[in-house]
């Protein structure tokens, strides 16, 4: 976490020098064109370069792989979900069925399998362009670029309050389960069972969400003794011009935005299935 209160990390890189809006735009078009396909060979592709991007923007690993490892482990419970709820849709998406595991009437397809596996690259695909802009980002920097290209400011300004409050939510996290171990509640693997330590998750909702109501109507209150949403418009301390690398960047996003469309829109999310 920055001193800004939010995920940034600053960095002297191409990417940290890119305008919000533009990153917004970025993540907006790779998003679509990978939701335009649904072929592992793309996504496997597009991850490559996505971990190339990240390369050029001089993040510490550190900082993103536990959000890659949180992204593993719920394609990870995704996959087995749909493996347990819907055996054999993949075989129905290919027209061939090839029993991976039989148990009686229930079995699981190869088809199947691999259609998880592609369903998993997708989501993975997503992630480094959305690390990109989370990291590389400043809120008051991308509040003001929304509101430069017509978004309201007060909805600008709610986005920025939003990515500030992501870091504080994990802190507020990792307080709770601190002073929960300190009154004897097990969650650490060796302290108590798989179902007990579940459970013990479970009650951090509660004082989470207590804390975040507080936290609101801190902020809230703050807000309303400066006088926010009085006026229609407002100026703000951090704003610069559009350069040339900004309007290169937007082209490029908007010819692979278009690309993604056309491919969607002719020819649709063709499974590819190798076997």
């Amino acid at each position: 976490m920055s001193k800004s209160g939010s995920l940034y990390i600053e960095r002297d890189s191409l990417f940290h020098g890119l305008d919000g809006s533009i990153k917004l735009l970025m993540l907006i078009a790779w998003t679509g064109f990978v939701f335009a396909f649904m072929d592992a060979r793309v996504f496997l592709g597009m991850i490559l370069i996505g971990l190339g991007i990240l390369k050029l923007s001089k993040l510490p690993a550190k900082a993103i792989w536990p959000l890659f490892v949180f992204i593993f482990v719920f394609t990870l419970f995704n996959s087995v979900f749909l493996l347990l709820i819907t055996p054999e849709y993949g075989s129905k998406l290919t027209g061939s069925y090839t029993d991976l595991i039989s148990l009686g009437v229930y079995s699981i397809t190869l088809e199947t399998v691999f259609y998880c596996f592609t369903l998993s690259l997708k989501y993975i695909a997503i992630m480094p362009i959305t690390i990109l802009f989370l990291f590389t980002t400043h809120p008051s920097n991308f509040a003001s670029s929304l509101n430069r290209v017509g978004v309201p400011y007060r909805i600008a300004y709610a986005v920025s309050i939003a990515l500030r409050y992501i870091p504080d939510v994990k802190t507020e996290v990792e307080n709770i389960i601190n002073a929960q171990e300190a009154r004897g509640v097990a969650f650490r693997k060796g302290d108590a069972g798989l179902g007990t330590r579940l459970k013990n998750y479970a009650t951090v909702m509660v004082p989470l969400l207590l804390s975040s109501f507080n936290r609101i109507e801190v902020v809230s209150n703050a807000m309303d003794l400066r006088g926010f949403g009085k006026n229609k418009s407002r100026t703000w301390y951090q704003r610069k011009k559009y350069t040339g690398l900004d309007m290169s960047f937007a082209a490029l996003s908007f010819a692979v935005l278009a690309a993604g469309i056309v491919i969607k829109l002719t020819i649709g999310a063709v499974y590819w299935y190798p076997f």
